[in-house]
């Protein structure tokens, strides 16, 4: 009879055979849009990008028509270089030129004081990567995630904007999945067919899930949480049960599992069905080797 531990490894393995799958098929640029994560392929200086991202990733909340919209009417506004349009602008003229925005919860005054913050931090560190790569150097060996280096990261960005911009920054400290912040992360740190990359100091290893209503309830299908509440620890649950099939890049199947139910020839029920079907015959053919082994031993 197969031990537990044989049938968790077999499930596992099946697993990443899935992922892997699906990570080839469609981890690719051509699906991204729509998706906020394209704005960041208009720069090739890695300061325009990290502020593309920081823009485009603070948004990224409601519906993603709006979403899009929202992203392009405050980089537009920013010239073909964000990074020297921050240098230059003052804290006057950041709430004149976004007086008018309006995305969602957010007006153009929290906005304006998001972007003074990111000025600011990148005037002291020199890049938004530099001053998240400073809360790094005070992270324990036994730290699995970024988590310490976002906090104080956020910390940071707060002081610079005068006070938290609420509904584009949220708090890792109290208790939220940071979704948009992760996202944020993923973007500037992998660099594949869809990542772009570009921050090189902070290890893919470390980094989370981005946690929304939509990732969380296809974890829960994959029994990779039980937990009924889409926040950090949940986001920090599934993260290391991807973490035991992509050790050095959890977030390796974030981008293609979220084509689940946007594209229509991937359908989330018919993903699942297949993967189970996979597990079930991984876990049928070991039992199956076993018994054999077993009954060959006997006989002689």
């Amino acid at each position: 009879m197969m031990s537990a531990q044989d049938a968790a490894l077999k499930v596992r393995s099946a697993d990443a055979r899935t992922l892997e799958r699906l990570y080839a098929r469609y981890n690719r640029r051509e699906y991204v849009h729509p998706d906020p994560l394209e704005f960041l392929y208009r720069y090739d200086d890695v300061r325009d990008r990290e502020v593309a991202g920081m823009v485009a990733s603070s948004l990224a909340y409601g519906r993603v028509e709006q979403i899009l919209k929202s992203v392009a009417k405050v980089l537009d506004r920013m010239t073909e270089r964000p990074a020297r349009f921050l240098e230059r602008a003052s804290e006057a003229r950041l709430h004149r030129t976004f007086a008018a925005f309006r995305h969602r919860f957010t007006a153009g005054e929290e906005m304006a004081r998001l972007l003074y913050g990111v000025k600011r931090v990148m005037k002291r560190y020199g890049s938004l990567e530099a001053c998240f790569a400073a809360g790094t150097e005070d992270m324990e060996d036994t730290d699995d995630t970024v988590r310490p280096a976002l906090t104080a990261f956020v910390d940071e960005l707060s002081a610079g904007a005068g006070g938290r911009p609420e509904s584009l920054l949220p708090d890792p400290g109290k208790g939220s999945a940071c979704k948009r912040l992760h996202l944020f992360l993923r973007w500037m740190v992998r660099c594949d067919a869809v990542d772009p990359g570009g921050w090189e100091g902070v290890p893919p290893s470390k980094l989370v899930v981005p946690l929304d209503v939509h990732m969380f309830r296809l974890c829960r299908a994959l029994g990779f949480t039980r937990r009924r509440q889409a926040d950090a620890r949940t986001a920090f649950e599934v993260t290391a049960r991807f973490r035991q099939i992509a050790p050095e890049d959890p977030v390796r199947y974030d981008f293609a599992l979220t084509r689940l139910g946007i594209r229509k020839d991937l359908e989330v029920d018919a993903f699942l069905n297949a993967r189970e079907a996979k597990r079930r015959v991984a876990v049928a053919g070991t039992a199956s080797r076993k018994q054999t082994g077993a009954a060959g031993t006997g006989r002689s």
